[in-house]
């Protein structure tokens, strides 16, 4: 059951984080996301954000944005407010709610910041440990040679070994670029926490499409992995429309298409599954990090 209550504020005086509210957490799970680099198809930020809408997760913080983003890249947005002009800055938000068997949920999501990672992950490390949270799950998404039709393929790697063993995780041996994710892993790994982190693939002639069956399949796998029910009826009509949209755009480009049926024809005749190869996924999701580095 979530507890909230007033703590001192020197308790959650976290330096860049802006509290709302000082929620008292026991064994708490934290899911995050972040547009950008690590969120092809923004799989992994719509899937957070369908897990913060479907525990009706409220906003207890904001990570302050002047620190860790240059605002030419990530332009503020300008909106009316009656008569009133208001900008909207770029913000992560950390939100609480509660999951079906009671444990409490903390998301974060937000934009990838351009400066400053290592003190974005100490502060993002610092609200775990003062909302005490026990688990970490950060979500991305990767493009890949793979068919829109295909089942969605979705990778899970951790540095702690016990939940590798636990899983049947292959542990990665990635050397090379990375991104926020890779490096917040590192810093909640190292910070104590149970952390772990699941990729899914999007293929990469559509991949500026959202890609709700994406999201999907990684919300299939975080529930899986907390043991809850999905729930996510929204989400999969979202799914199956977006097939039938695809489906669509492929039909009518016939160099698309013939693309398409290419990976239809590779796949056929490839001997490894990838879905039984968790190694053949790692593999995929090290190359797509060495291309975007080029």
């Amino acid at each position: 059951m979530v507890r909230i209550a007033r703590s001192a504020d020197s308790l959650f005086g976290v330096e860049h984080v802006d509290w709302s509210e000082h929620p008292v957490l026991e064994d708490a799970v934290l899911l995050s996301a972040f547009t950008g680099w690590n969120d092809a198809g923004d799989a992994a930020t719509e899937a957070v954000g369908y897990l913060t809408r479907r525990y009706d997760c409220r906003q207890v913080a904001t990570i302050d944005p002047e620190y860790f983003y240059d605002f030419a890249s990530a332009r503020p947005n300008v909106r009316l407010e009656g008569e009133e002009r208001r900008i909207d800055w770029p913000v992560n938000e950390v939100r609480v709610g509660e999951l079906d068997d009671g444990r409490p949920l903390i998301t974060v999501l937000g934009i990838e910041p351009r400066l400053r990672w290592r003190t974005f992950s100490e502060a993002l490390v610092s609200v775990a440990h003062q909302l005490s949270a026990q688990t970490v799950v950060t979500l991305g998404a990767l493009l890949t040679d793979t068919h829109h039709q295909a089942p969605v393929d979705v990778v899970g790697a951790s540095s702690n070994e016990v939940i590798n063993l636990e899983l049947g995780l292959t542990p990665s041996q990635y050397e090379g670029p990375t991104g926020i994710i890779g490096v917040l892993n590192e810093a909640f790994h190292h910070g104590g926490f149970d952390s772990l982190s699941f990729w899914a693939a999007v293929p990469s002639y559509i991949g500026h499409n959202p890609s709700p069956k994406a999201a999907l399949a990684l919300v299939q796998r975080v529930v899986d992995f907390l043991d809850i029910p999905l729930g996510a009826t929204d989400l999969q009509i979202a799914a199956a429309s977006y097939e039938r949209q695809i489906n669509e755009l492929v039909e009518s480009d016939p160099n698309l298409a013939e693309y398409a049926q290419q990976l239809l024809d590779d796949a056929a005749d490839e001997v490894t599954d990838m879905t039984d190869d968790p190694e053949a996924m790692i593999d995929e999701l090290e190359q797509f990090l060495r291309q975007q580095d080029e």
